[in-house]
């Protein structure tokens, strides 16, 4: 069973970047579809952005072209690089991962991810 921690989150001002870390234990870490999701105070989660195993990305609308989502097998990490953060990307932000073994999977229902870390929060002041 693959487990995730996150790291990264702090205090920033708008328009400042930071880089969200989720490290992975376990062998098979490079099977795995990683996504970041977010949760904002009396908010639901919501998808931010998916890495496929074989690298293929997906973002939100609201993050596209500001977020970058990689993947380091190498050492079982997903890095979620935030640039021109805005306080409306305030929030608790989650590292997911669901199994497969289509190199093609990468989806955004957050149903089908199967573990979850305890999260890092993320605060943008204006």
């Amino acid at each position: 069973q693959v487990q995730l921690v996150e790291s990264g989150g702090g205090l920033v001002q708008a328009g400042d970047s930071l880089r969200l870390s989720c490290a992975a234990s376990g062998r098979t870490f490079s099977n795995y579809v990683v996504g970041w999701f977010r949760q904002a105070p009396g908010k639901e989660r919501e998808f931010v952005a998916a890495i496929s195993r074989r690298s293929s990305t997906d973002y939100a609308d609201s993050v596209k072209g500001r977020f970058t989502i990689s993947r380091d097998n190498a050492k079982n990490t997903v890095y979620l690089q935030m640039n021109s953060l805005k306080p409306e990307d305030t929030a608790l932000y989650y590292c997911s991962g669901y199994y497969t073994i289509s190199y093609l999977s990468l989806v955004r229902d957050e149903s089908r991810y199967e573990i979850w870390g305890q999260g890092t929060q993320v605060t943008v002041s204006s």
